[in-house]
C-alpha cells in the first residue's frame, strides 16, 4: 500500500481529522510500523492527494490530521475494450490497469467469453470497486476508473464503437496481427483486447470494418493479465 485511500465517512465532524479502522489501520501499524507524529501519503477517493500525520493509535482506530494539497497523477489517454476474462484474471487485470492509469474500461462479450462469467460475484459493483482501490493504493492515485459492460458484441461494435473511436488511434490486439503494436503513441488510443485464445476471425473482421487496425505483440501468446500491461507499456 503506497497510498492510504480515504473516503468521505473517514472524516470526523467536518474537520481535517480522519479515523481509520480495519485493513488500513492494520496495514499502517503492522506493515508500515508508523508511530504518532509520522507523516503518511494519503488521498481522498476521486479527489486530491496529500499527507496525513498520525495523532493517535489504539487497537481499534488510527487517527490522523490530513492535508490534501496536490492533484493525482495524469491518466493514460486510453479506453480499454476488454473481452470479459475469467473472474480470477479480471481481478488481476483491474488492479494492473488501474495502477497504470486507465480510466475508462468496457467489459464486453465475445464468442469465447463463457456466459457463466457474467454471473460471477466478481462483477458486483463493490467487488469491482475493491479491486480498483487496490490498484489506486499501489500507484498512488485516487481517481477510480469508469467501468461499463456490453453483453452483445455485434450491436456494441455497430452502434457504439464508431463514436467511441472517433479521433482516436483504434487498435485491436490479436496474435495474428500483421502489424507490430506501435510504440510511444502520441494520441488518444482505443485498445480492444480479446479473451484467452483471442477474438474469432468474424470479430476481428468486424472491428477492422469499423475502423480498428489489427496489431500484435509478436509470436509469443500471452495470458490476458500479461498481455494488457504489456500492450499499455508499449503504447505509452
Amino acid at each position: 500500500m503506497n497510498l492510504i485511500v480515504l473516503f468521505e465517512p473517514d472524516f470526523v465532524g467536518g474537520t481535517n481529522r480522519v479515523h481509520l479502522r480495519g485493513r488500513r489501520r492494520q496495514h499502517v501499524c503492522d506493515v508500515q510500523h508508523a508511530q504518532v507524529g509520522d507523516a503518511l501519503r494519503v488521498g481522498l477517493l476521486n479527489d486530491r492527494l496529500g499527507t496525513g500525520v498520525l495523532t493517535a493509535v489504539t487497537p481499534e482506530v488510527l487517527e490522523m490530521d490530513v492535508t490534501l494539497d496536490h492533484a493525482p497523477p495524469p491518466a493514460l489517454p486510453v479506453t480499454l475494450l476488454l473481452a470479459l476474462p475469467r473472474p480470477k484474471t479480471l481481478k488481476k487485470v483491474l488492479q494492473a490497469v488501474t495502477a497504470m492509469g486507465v480510466k475508462r474500461i468496457v467489459l464486453m462479450a465475445t464468442w469465447r467469453v463463457e456466459k457463466s462469467f457474467w454471473q460471477s460475484p466478481a462483477l458486483a459493483a463493490d467487488a469491482l470497486r475493491g479491486q480498483m482501490i487496490l490498484g489506486l493504493e499501489q500507484a498512488g492515485d485516487t481517481m477510480l476508473p469508469e467501468i461499463s459492460m456490453r453483453w452483445r458484441f455485434k450491436p456494441f461494435v455497430e452502434d457504439e464503437v464508431p463514436d467511441l473511436i472517433c479521433n482516436t488511434c483504434a487498435l485491436v490486439a490479436h496474435p495474428l496481427g500483421a502489424q507490430p503494436c506501435p510504440r510511444d503513441v502520441r494520441t488518444v488510443v482505443t485498445l480492444a483486447v480479446g479473451p484467452e485464445g483471442g477474438f474469432i476471425p468474424y470479430e476481428v473482421d468486424m472491428l477492422e470494418a469499423h475502423g480498428f487496425e489489427v496489431v500484435s505483440l509478436g509470436e509469443r501468446r500471452l495470458r490476458v493479465e500479461h498481455a494488457v500491461p504489456a500492450l499499455l507499456g508499449r503504447l505509452f
